[in-house]
Formats: C-alpha cells, structure tokens, sequence
C-alpha cells in the first residue's frame, strides 16, 4: 500500500502535515476532509531504495514480537475485531519490516485465512511453537488467553537467555581486552625494550629471552595466526550444521566443566516451560513434543524429545521414556510423573520450570563470582609478567653498576 505525505491547514488556521498509508490520493484528501484540514500538498512519499533488499532491513526482535502479541491481546480482551487490531498494530509499528508483515497477515486474514496461517508464512519471526499456540487458541476461542499466556512466556524466555548472556559476556570481553592488551606489548612495546637491550652486550635472563622470543614470533607470524582462527571458526561453523558434527559438539557442551551444569538447566527449564505452556494452551501432547523438540537449542535435547514423542505414540506414559532419555535429572522426571499421574502435568510443568529458572539464576551468580578472580588473577599474571620479564634486564644492570 503507497504511503502519502501532506501539508495543510486547519480551521485554526494551523499549519499541520503529516503521513498517511492508503490505497489512494482520493483516501488522503478524504481523510483530511474528516479532520477539517485544507490540504496545501499532497504526493506519494518517495520509495527506500533499500526496500526490498533483504538483508538492508531492520530485524525482528523479540521485544518487538512481545509488545505486538501483549498488544493484540489487550485489543481482542476489549473486544476489537481482529482485521481492525492488526491494522491498527500494523500502522503505529515503527519497525518498517515488522510493519510489512503485520499489513501483510491483515490482507490474509480478510481474505479468508486464519491468523494461525498468515503467520505461518513469515517463519523468521513467529516460529512452530507461537503459530500452534495461535492455532489452539482460535479453535478453543480463547484467543486472546493464548496471546496473553504466550506474551508471559516469551518474556520469561527472554529473561532466561539474558541471564544466560550475561555469564558468558564477562568472560569472553574480559579474554578479548587481556589478548588485545599482550598482542599490544608483543608487537610494539617489547621490541622498544629488546632495541634497548641490545645495547647492554650481556645475556638476558631466560623470562626476558621467552617474551622476546614469543614477541618476534608474534610479529613474524601474526598474520598466519589471523587467518588460522578466521579458519578455525570457519571450520567449526561448517561442522555445527552437519547432522553429526551438531550431535558431538552439544553433547561435549552439557559435559564441559562449570558451564555444562548451567546449559543443562537452562534446557530443562525451556522444556518444561514451553511443554507445559502448550499444553495448558490446550495444544495436545504428541504435537507439543514435536514443537518443543524442534526448538530445544540443543541436538541432545531434541533426539530425546522426540524418542519421548515416539513412545508417548506407543502408547505409553511420558516418565518412563524420560528417564530412559538419561538426559533429564531423576527430579524432573519424578515431578513428571507425579504430575501426570494426577491429572496435573501442565501445572506440575510450570512448577519445574519456575525451580529450574531459580536454579539458572542461582548458577549464573556462582559463575560470575567464581570467574571474577579467575579473570583477575589471569590477567594480572599475564600483564604483570611480562612487565616483570622486561625489566628484570634493567635490575640487573642497577646491581651490576652497584
């Protein structure tokens, strides 16, 4: 749909302007007939040259996602027809990509689509799990509940990976500035004092001799070292998309030391929050797990969710495939269980996911306190050595001249 600029005047005598997205220049000038404006200009906004570049556009957020799915709820509570809720979220978006969709699952919308479907044509931003929830909720017709319900579960998700970011932030920025600080000393300072040294016409001490050593290898060979680690990504990308390259390398990940514990919890609290989620959405079982499975975040996590789905379809109950998994802790299955053998499975989900989530911020404190004087000790040892080994020389020489 063409978007219109204008200028004009009101009955005051005002000047206003302003943009308007209609089918036509006839719409504007009966819109603006509405609102008592005189129009002094109108004409089609000039086109983004960039439009239809894809990778030119703004993303998709998630907060972008939120916001729009507690809107339309608040809008349907209220009892807004759907056509007019996604026009109206569709016009006040301020992400002009966004914008496109939301117009875009209107149209499919008044022309016979279910909001399910016309989202399932834009999988980049709502995935399995929110279009089966949007399915669910407009057969129960209680689609408005499911928005709501998914709008808390999608904040409670994006909290969850913040946490989980922000552990692993520290470490990283903190190996980055420690090898951007030596690679520094090694290129440009150390052969300032090696040039120095040379003058003194006695041997170095061996730590002096090691970082001149390390610092003319550096500078011969820093290149070679670039491309080895753009190699080494580039390698590690290639096999984490192959079927068995993921499998390994998820499975190393929940066995590796200190940070394997806090993946495994961040994946049973996604689990059990987005399982129990569904299925309180009213989303049968067998398809909740296949969802959830599909987006686990973890190769393991899936191959176990599915070997539960395909025993669920046996016939038989969801602990005892759980536990066979070895994947899930014995706690978690035992609350299964106990849940499902109440008739409460989906409430008992939520209590699992609401412990885990407790448990995910309990590990991410421990990390960092347990990292912060790792960090500290780690870069002081590396820095203040070096500083160390180069002047070692200098003191030499003050005995030596004493």
């Amino acid at each position: 749909m063409p978007v219109y600029i204008w200028k004009g005047k009101n009955t005051y005598g005002e000047k206003r302007k302003g943009k308007l997205e209609v089918p036509s220049e006839e719409a504007v000038h009966a819109h603006l007939k509405k609102m008592r404006i005189t129009p002094s200009m109108v004409k089609e906004a000039p086109k983004d040259l960039f439009e239809n570049v894809a990778f030119m556009q703004p993303k998709v957020t998630g907060k972008d996602v939120v916001i729009f799915t507690r809107q339309l709820s608040t809008m349907i509570d209220a009892g807004l027809p759907l056509v007019q809720s996604l026009g109206i979220l569709g016009a006040q978006q301020e992400n002009p990509t966004f914008k496109k969709v939301l117009l875009q699952i209107k149209v499919d919308v008044e022309t016979g689509s279910t909001l399910a479907e016309g989202m399932k044509k834009h999988p980049e931003i709502f995935d399995s799990l929110y279009c089966n929830m949007i399915d669910a909720g407009e057969t129960g017709g209680i689609l408005d509940t499911i928005l709501s319900r998914l709008a808390g579960f999608m904040e409670k998700s994006m909290t969850l990976k913040k946490k989980v970011k922000g552990a692993m932030t520290y470490p990283v920025i903190c190996l980055a500035i420690s090898v951007i600080i030596m690679g520094v000393m090694l290129i440009f300072v150390v052969p300032v004092f090696e040039k120095m040294f040379a003058d003194f016409g006695a041997a170095l001490p061996a730590p002096t001799q090691m970082v001149v050593g390390i610092s003319k290898f550096v500078q011969h060979n820093i290149h070679y070292a670039i491309l080895a680690i753009v190699a080494l990504v580039f390698l590690f990308k290639k096999v984490y998309k192959t079927e068995k390259g993921r499998i390994r390398i998820d499975a190393l990940l929940l066995e590796f030391p200190v940070f394997g514990p806090l993946i495994r919890r961040v994946a049973v609290a996604k689990f059990t929050r987005t399982l129990g989620t569904m299925m309180t959405s009213g989303v049968p079982i067998l398809e909740s797990l296949q969802v959830v499975g599909r987006t686990a975040g973890n190769k393991i996590i899936e191959i176990a969710v599915f070997r539960v789905a395909d025993a669920i379809s046996e016939g038989r109950a969801i602990a005892e495939p759980l536990e066979e998994t070895g994947v899930f802790p014995s706690m978690v299955v035992q609350m299964i269980n106990v849940g499902e053998s109440t008739g409460a499975l989906d409430v008992m989900l939520e209590k699992i996911a609401d412990f885990y989530d407790e448990e995910v911020d309990q590990a991410v404190e421990n990390l960092t306190a347990m990292i912060e004087p790792f960090m500290m000790v780690f870069l002081g040892g590396m820095i203040g050595g070096l500083v160390v080994a180069m002047y070692l020389p200098i003191f030499k020489m003050g005995e030596v001249v004493k």
